[in-house]
């Protein structure tokens, strides 16, 4: 298989695992409000994880697809695997708890992200020590190839486990941002005094604006070590040959 027909693949792979991941995500934020008392995502359909619920035809769609595809065809940088849904409503006055419930919310998708990375890693253990073949897949997922002439089913599950991982943790690093409206900046906002909460949403106003600058390096300066962390783990797990 030629590079190029590869990278098409795993672009393929990503943009899929990207759309999941980003329903499992405001899925979980309108899972735990409503677990906490505010049922205003419920009522709206949010508790699914359909995807068709979450899109945002801007940040599900076509900056996930100008990311990962656009070096696939020759349109230059490099693929940022991150991107953002509908944002979930929640209306804070119904929690009993504001502060804290808020935060619980809030931190409940980029948790839901670090489940699905804990439990791709558990299937890449898997394919090493109990699947036949599954040691070859996984050495090449991690490596960005496909094996020619490979078991196409351990195949395929290592590079939908390595994918997944490198996905969902770029998605979490990412909505951790202190930059509204991320994530990150609900959890910054329930910190500051009142008198500096004006100053912080003033900078809410240039929000996307300093994601696009500033998101891809800050990512990228995190995603090194956390998938040095990845690599390391399934290091232990590798047989001898």
């Amino acid at each position: 298989m030629q590079f190029s027909s590869i990278q098409l693949v795993i672009a393929l792979y990503e943009f899929v695992i990207l759309l999941f991941s980003l329903s499992v995500h405001e899925c979980a934020h309108a899972w735990m409000a409503s677990r906490l008392g505010d049922q205003t995502a419920r009522m709206q359909g949010r508790v699914t994880l359909n995807p068709i619920r979450h899109i945002d035809p801007i940040g599900t769609l076509l900056f996930p697809a100008l990311m990962i595809f656009g070096p696939v065809f020759g349109m230059g940088g490099a693929r940022m695997m991150i991107g953002w849904a509908k944002p979930t409503p929640v209306i804070t006055r119904n929690f009993k708890h504001i502060t804290r419930d808020d935060n619980l919310t809030t931190l409940a998708g980029p948790a839901s992200n670090l489940i699905l990375v804990f439990g791709a890693f558990v299937l890449l253990v898997i394919l090493l020590v109990a699947v036949p073949g599954g040691r070859e897949a996984v050495v090449a997922a991690v490596q960005g190839q496909i094996l020619v002439g490979g078991a196409s089913a351990q195949q395929a599950l290592a590079l939908l486990g390595f994918l997944t991982i490198e996905v969902n943790l770029a998605l979490a690093l990412f909505n951790l941002l202190p930059i509204p409206p991320l994530d990150g900046s609900h959890i910054v906002r329930n910190m500051l005094p009142y008198n500096a909460l004006n100053t912080f949403d003033q900078i809410g106003r240039f929000g996307f604006i300093l994601i696009f600058i500033l998101g891809r390096y800050v990512i990228g300066f995190f995603m090194g070590p956390a998938m040095a962390v990845v690599l390391a783990g399934l290091s232990l797990f590798l047989p001898a040959k």
